[in-house]
């Protein structure tokens, strides 16, 4: 049987006195891929910061069994919880390959170019210089560079075209086999979190209001994106 690698239990998030999210629960097993739905403004996001340890939260957040709510954010990575942010959040006047390295020793250099080709052929070049697509490579490339046993993907997709799109999927797919990582995936693309996760939760105004196996959710963006 499979064990819990991340709980979220009973969580709530502030950002001020704003509540973003309330009494969330959510869990990861060792090697899932799970995905994290629903419409702008639901607080998927903060979910993820939540799980980082960047935003003010009450509630339990277990990883590998040790209560890590009260850890900065560097001990969580060292733990092994690494995130690709919306947005990239790329360092756009160094090259390819220096953005990499800032994340880890090299060690992963070469799973990184084997999984992104385009990466390796273009390490020189300086990461604003880079599409959108290879923008987002660059970020997940980075994450992984910090051997984590947890992998947060934010919004992946956004702003890419479905031929990119499509590689960044068969890209997740290839780290979930190859590296065996539990993924947690914030996704408004429907399609693309079906295609690399096995189960879902749904998030609208700060509260899970659906979970389940990919194959029980058809119908949701009817239901809670409209």
């Amino acid at each position: 049987m499979q064990k819990h690698l991340l709980e979220v239990e009973n969580l709530y998030a502030y950002y001020g006195k704003a509540e973003i999210l309330r009494n969330v629960n959510i869990h990861v097993k060792e090697g899932e891929s799970v995905a994290v739905l629903g419409p702008n403004g639901a607080g998927k996001t903060t979910l993820l910061k939540s799980i980082c340890g960047l935003v003010e939260t009450k509630g339990k957040i277990l990883f590998n069994g040790m209560e890590i709510s009260g850890l900065r954010p560097h001990e969580r990575i060292k733990l092994g919880i690494a995130i690709s942010p919306e947005g990239r959040r790329l360092f756009p006047e160094m090259s390819v390959e220096d953005n990499l390295l800032l994340a880890g020793n090299g060690e992963k250099l070469e799973f990184v170019y084997d999984l992104f080709p385009n990466l390796k052929e273009k390490r020189r070049q300086l990461a604003k210089n880079m599409s959108g697509g290879e923008q987002q490579m660059i970020a997940i490339a980075r994450a992984l560079m910090l051997e984590p046993k947890l992998l947060l993907l934010d919004e992946p997709s956004m702003g890419l075209a479905p031929i990119v799109v499509e590689t960044i999927a068969e890209a997740i797919e290839k780290i979930r086999e190859e590296l065996d990582l539990s993924i947690l995936i914030v996704e408004q693309n429907t399609q693309m979190a079906f295609d690399v996760a096995d189960r879902a939760y749904v998030l609208a105004s700060g509260e899970v209001v659906k979970e389940g196996e990919i194959g029980s959710l058809e119908g949701i963006e009817r239901d809670y994106f409209s």
